[in-house]
This record gives structure tokens, sequence and C-alpha cells, in this order.
């Protein structure tokens, strides 16, 4: 994972750091984001940051909810059991989203990441990932494909299951429970069976 990418010149003038993915690297759930947040861009830590308008503190609480978090660990430095946070973009552009030539130049880092964690379930957060990921490992058609229609559905892939999240900053009390419940579900279900799995 190159730390000093310079594929995208114009990010390389706006971010702080690249910052890859984190956690446990034989994690069975892998969560992918489009962006880092500005607090990411300032720690290197996808995800990171509690509240505010830019934070993704929901995600956080969520993954404690089910277990998959030490709720004792520092904010900006999580203690994951069997998740692994990455993103789309490994670079910031505080002021505007990522273009399409961008999100296609950092693939390759997604691509390995996902290669290296092999995870069961893919956990794509927002619209921008589940569209890119839906592209890439279902067969599903991607205008199928849409928030909040698929929030927590399982998506049948190619070697993984796709369950969806609206962004935590933009979900309601209600949908963060159904999402929470869902895969509290899926948690409790032999859901390995998706594909083989290599000795660990």
């Amino acid at each position: 994972m190159d730390e000093e990418c310079t594929n995208c010149p114009a990010l390389c003038e706006t971010r702080t750091q690249v910052v890859h993915g984190y956690g446990d690297v034989g994690a069975d759930f892998l969560f992918v984001g489009e962006r880092p947040t500005a607090r990411a861009d300032e720690t290197g830590i996808p995800f990171a940051g509690e509240g505010g308008s830019d934070g993704d503190g929901g995600l956080r609480r969520m993954l404690e909810r089910l277990g998959l978090c030490d709720v004792t660990a520092p904010a900006d430095d999580p203690e994951l059991e069997n998740v692994y946070l990455t993103n789309l973009m490994r670079c910031r552009d505080p002021d505007r989203r990522p273009t399409d030539e961008e999100i296609g130049n950092c693939d390759p880092y997604l691509n390995a990441e996902i290669r290296m964690i092999n995870p069961e379930i893919l956990v794509p957060v927002g619209e921008r990932a589940l569209v890119e990921l839906g592209t890439e490992y279902t067969t599903t058609p991607v205008e199928d494909l849409a928030l909040p229609d698929d929030h927590a559905e399982r998506i049948r892939g190619r070697g993984f299951e796709l369950i969806p999240m609206i962004d935590p900053r933009e979900q309601t009390d209600a949908q963060t429970q159904a999402w929470l419940e869902a895969f509290a579900e899926l948690m409790a279900t032999d859901y390995r069976q998706t594909k083989g799995r290599r000795k660990r």
C-alpha cells in the first residue's frame, strides 16, 4: 500500500495523508465507505471521528453494539474484532466528492485489500460504495441497486454477500435499528457458507 501515492495529483494537494484500510486482517466483515472523513484524513483511520457533520461516530457505536469494537478503546484507535474498515478512496478533498476517474485510480488498492482480507460479507456504506461494489461483486444490475431500498437487505454476490447500509450520519433511528437487527441475525447464522474459507 503506497503511502505517497500520486495517482490523483489534485488530491495530493488537499489530503493530509493517504488513508488505507484498518482493522482485523482476518475479518469476515469488510465495511467500505466512499472517502475518508476529515478526522480520518488527520488520523489515518477510516471512518474516524465522533459525532458532528463529518464524524462517523455512528458506525463506531453500531459496531460496539454488535460486539465488534471495544467500547473502551480510544476514538481514533478503535480495537476491531472480525471487522476491517476501508474506503473506495484513499485521499480526501474537503470541498468535493471524488470523481469516477479518482475512484478508478484507487480501485487497485481496494481490490488488493479485498483479496488480502478475503471477507465473507461486504458492507457498502452509502450509495456510491453500493454502486461500485454491486457492479464488481454481484450479478444484480446496477440500476436495481439503490439506497434506502437495499438498506439492511442481504444481496447475494459473486463469492460474497452484500449488506448495504445508509451512511450512519444520514440514518434515522429506525434505519439504524433495522440494520443492527439484520446484521445481528446474519451473525447468528452460518454466513460462511457463501464461499470456501482459507485456513487461518
